[in-house]
């Protein structure tokens, strides 16, 4: 038996770590955390001083036997998950399940899974700090805190089923308030003015585009002014050219990382961090949750050498960054790769795009300024005393640009062309032509996963292991969604003057189209707008980022952890037992109109079921009628004009082979019902125009398509099928589908073969 023990939490980095370590050790993974607060009640003892009652997960009580088998034969056990408070939490609670002895445990920690850093940190173990593991346990019970107490106040006053967090819920404030914004925004119309002048007399042909100096507010404006000075002349009235410098940015943090990658690679905060997950196990870069954009002596040293060798010695620009966020641990470094000199790496595409990303970063770290000269030419008119400017930009030496350039969040500003012609100052110009566009102020943008991220670490909200999981939460509970929308098409009036004539026409541009920007459902307004009002400091944005600090206060041992959990939980429970008692039920509902035929008010309401449209009241004699929303159609923005459509279905629309034909109107678009079965109307179809034969015809299209993807049916029972799918032959039964092993042929297989994998399906599913 070997001698010495390893825990890591992730078989990844055990197969990685493994590598690096002789026959004396044995490497074993945690799969992350053996014990959480218990599941049942409350799982805190607040009259013992805010304890928390942990218990053994039932997903984990084999590994944790196993590890405990292994350590009891081990003379040490090494604790190696993570450096960071969760990390450090992990192995407390592995020390204390495993009931390991204290002589014999050791802490070790490193920033990157290379064989010089694991054997070092080998050298230099130490014991378990237990400011972090508190600071952990803070965050967890009063996290569970605010959901147990908060969560069944908004099953009695909002919906059943619904849930609250501390984090979460600040950022769902964040998209309710912003959508607010955007509703409440006005655009206002103006033109902008840009003129293409020449030198006079031909000396030069380069021309030079000049925006006029301020916007003008109407049409009529612009022509009076082209009709101004269209025969007027114009004078270089003023050439400044200065030179500048542009800085690169510091290496990555998390949050840089996850807003980069999705400016650049369109992935997802989540996506980001379990392909940084992959490349940290697998020894390509340093630990991914950071706050830090320090670099180490050595990472300095290595990429100047790159750099030097690669690029020159001009390159070469050592640089030692400050982190400014508030709450960092300067201790940690910034996400780098582990060797420098490795420029690309094997694995899949999202893993070498990732670390291609990391590379250019670190290195342009590292890197001289690009210096750039800036020319403004002021050309005046003398008709007006409105000016034209013309700025122009030259890249004299490229510097860290000539590896890589930062992204900027819905960044519509043009792209800044240099002047090539020699413009002196008090020289005539010829206007070649005028135009006059009409635009419109765009209302405030919403925000990415990634511009989300951003601003939480801005308000001091959450911490680097907090961001991602904070934003899939509020998404899968439903409080926010990813709009996508093709937006729509913006007429606008261009008036131009060329060739001494002034022409009009219409223009065309696409506006408001949005894809995977975030936005609150209805739910996440009303949820949003009930927590505000009863819960108020919970939702503050400072008083959430003054709890960050003391829980960064109690990881350096400055602040008692259950006295801090005390002085909250007083004024909490306050808030709570008010809510409980004060308010009312929360009815999310609009009134639209009055349905024409009957006299009664038209609805739409948020139902227990979601939303739904209502036509008179619950209260009536008369029993209202009902009907679900289309997907996309929401509390705000669905209008009388679409729920009377909707009330128009059912509709029956004759018979096939002796059933129904229904069309209705569900959650995802128009369907027909035959014989319990549904079909989708095409979007190509007006559903109140599909005819009997254009149903009977739908129906048989979708049996045909049905038909090609079956390979084999029983008589034993028709709902077992073999069935052609989009990865490759599978069993569908009971309306669930299982997958084939390969060592069986789909056609083949009998009815008893059937059952046998799905039972076998069944029962892995059931371990799991």
């Amino acid at each position: 038996m070997a001698k010495n023990l390893v825990i890591v939490e992730s078989p990844a980095k055990a197969k990685t770590i493994e590598g690096f370590l002789g026959k004396d050790y044995v490497v074993k993974s945690s799969f992350g955390h053996v014990r959480d607060l218990a599941k049942k009640d409350l799982g805190i003892d607040i009259e013992g001083g805010f304890l928390p009652i942990y218990e053994i997960s039932s997903d984990k009580k084999k590994v944790v036997d196993e590890l405990s088998k292994l350590s009891k034969k081990s003379d040490v056990i090494w604790l190696a998950s993570d450096e960071d408070r969760e990390g450090e939490a992990i192995s407390w609670h592995l020390a204390e399940a495993l009931n390991l002895p204290e002589e014999k445990t050791k802490r070790i920690v490193f920033n990157e899974i290379t064989q010089t850093a694991i054997l070092n940190a080998i050298k230099n173990p130490r014991n378990i700090d237990i400011d972090l593991v508190h600071a952990q346990q803070a965050r967890r019970v009063l996290d569970r805190l605010v959901g147990f107490e908060v969560s069944p106040i908004l099953w009695k006053k909002v919906k059943p089923a619904l849930s609250a967090g501390r984090v979460q819920s600040v950022a769902v404030r964040l998209i309710v308030e912003k959508e607010q914004s955007i509703k409440d925004f006005v655009p206002e119309t103006y033109y902008r003015v840009v003129a293409v002048f020449i030198p006079e007399g031909g000396k030069s042909t380069q021309t030079i585009k000049a925006e006029l100096s301020e916007r003008l507010k109407t049409k009529e404006e612009a022509i009076e002014l082209i009709n101004k000075i269209k025969d007027g002349s114009f004078t270089v009235t003023s050439v400044e050219t200065k030179p500048t410098h542009k800085t690169p940015p510091p290496p990555f943090t998390t949050s840089t990382l996850q807003q980069e990658a999705s400016r650049k690679l369109g992935f997802s905060v989540t996506k980001t961090m379990t392909v940084a997950q992959q490349l940290y196990e697998s020894g390509k870069i340093t630990y991914m949750r950071t706050d830090s954009v320090n670099l180490s002596s050595l990472a300095i040293g290595k990429a100047k050498e790159e750099i030097e060798s690669k690029y020159g010695k001009k390159y070469s620009k050592t640089r030692n960054y400050t982190t400014k966020t508030k709450g960092a641990q300067e201790a940690h470094e910034a996400i780098r790769p582990t060797y420098l000199n490795r420029h690309a790496i094997d694995g899949d595409i999202a893993q070498q795009k990732l670390y291609g990303l990391i590379w250019k970063r670190t290195i342009a770290s590292q890197m001289a300024d690009a210096l750039i000269e800036n020319t403004i030419i002021n050309i005046n008119s003398d008709k007006t005393d409105k000016y034209f400017i013309a700025t122009g930009e030259v890249i004299k030496f490229d510097g860290f640009l000539k590896v890589y350039e930062e992204s900027k969040d819905d960044d519509t500003s043009e792209k800044v062309s240099a002047i090539k012609a020699q413009i002196s100052e008090g020289e005539k110009m010829d206007m070649q032509s005028l135009e006059a566009t009409e635009k419109t102020t765009n209302p405030p943008y919403r925000y990415s996963e990634a511009s989300l991220v951003k601003k939480l670490e801005e308000l001091g909200i959450g911490r680097p292991s907090t961001y991602a999981p904070t934003i899939t939460t509020i998404q899968n509970r439903g409080y926010v969604e990813k709009l996508k929308s093709e937006g729509t098409t913006r007429k606008f009036t261009i008036i131009k003057f060329k060739d001494n004539e002034i022409t009009e026409s219409i223009g065309s541009e696409k506006e408001g189209a949005v894809n995977g920007k975030l936005a609150p459902t209805d739910i996440g307004t009303i949820v949003n707008k009930f927590l505000v009002t009863n819960f108020n400091d919970i939702l503050d944005y400072n008083f959430t980022a003054n709890i960050e600090k003391q829980f960064d206060e109690i990881a350096h041992g400055n602040i008692e952890w259950q006295k801090m959990l005390s002085d909250f939980y007083g004024p909490f429970h306050k808030e709570v037992e008010k809510a409980e008692q004060t308010t009312e039920k929360i009815r999310g509902e609009r009134l639209l109109g009055v349905d024409p035929a009957s006299g009664k008010n038209v609805y739409v309401k948020l139902g227990r079921y979601g939303l739904m449209a209502q036509i008179g009241e619950s209260e009536d004699e008369e029993k209202p009628r009902f009907t679900g929303l289309k997907k996309g159609q929401t509390l705000e923005n669905v209008t009388f004009e679409d729920v009377m459509e909707l009330f128009k279905f059912p509709k029956n629309v004759g018979n096939f082979e002796g059933n129904e034909m229904v069309i209705g109107i569900g959650r995802f678009g128009p369907y027909i019902r035959h014989d319990s079965k549904f079909y989708s109307i095409p979007s190509t179809d007006v559903p109140l125009e599909v005819t009997e034969e254009r149903a009977i015809e739908i129906i048989k299209a979708k049996k045909e398509e049905d038909n090609k993807k079956l390979i084999k049916g029983f008589t034993e029972n028709p709902e077992m099928q073999v069935l052609n799918g989009r990865f490759g032959p599978y069993i569908s039964f009971e309306k669930k589908n299982y997958k084939i092993p390969k060592t069986y042929k789909p056609e083949d297989l009998t009815y008893s073969e059937c059952l046998a994998i799905i039972q076998k399906g069944k029962d892995k599913k059931t371990k799991k």
